[in-house]
């Protein structure tokens, strides 16, 4: 058994982004990045009378971080839609994939799942006349939970 030994690189990714159970993406956007896929666990110490020498961790409850995704401004206005649908409907979710690619982009290296989803923040790209840059948007995304799963193939190798 083979095992790789080179670390993933993060620069091939997808998002997918999914609303309802008709399969359907609710957005169709390429982003530049992706930050805040994250949890941490909360520990509590318990000091045992008479053991000076040491002490007793428990786990805690769990907490996630926000997603931070960026993207260039197209004329695609999915994801502002998405937050006024949100702002309209307050009890409206989405389920998220962040899909980590090989090199190739092709080959699926890991998924991170990211189940009931809500957009917190969305944040209009800054204008400068006198920059020549493109104009990049952000979406903040809060989630329930999240699930790191391998590929479903192995053999997909990169």
């Amino acid at each position: 058994m083979e095992a790789n030994i080179y670390p993933f690189t993060a620069f091939n990714f997808s998002v997918e982004i999914n609303r309802g159970t008709d399969g359907k993406p609710l957005v169709n956007a390429a982003f530049s990045e992706c930050d805040g896929l994250e949890m941490s666990m909360e520990v509590k110490t318990i000091r045992e009378g008479g053991a000076n020498d040491r002490q007793i961790r428990l786990n805690g409850p769990v907490s996630y971080g926000q997603l931070t995704l960026k993207r260039g401004m197209t004329e695609n206005y999915d994801l502002w839609s998405w937050f006024h649908d949100t702002v309209a409907n307050p009890r409206l979710r989405a389920d998220a994939e962040v899909v980590l690619l090989a090199a190739n982009g092709i080959s699926e290296l890991a998924r991170f799942r990211l189940e009931r989803c809500v957009p917190v923040k969305m944040k209009a790209p800054a204008l400068n006349a006198k920059d020549g840059q493109i104009a990049i948007e952000e979406l903040q995304i809060a989630y329930e939970t999240l699930q790191f799963t391998p590929p479903k193939n192995k053999e997909n190798k990169p």
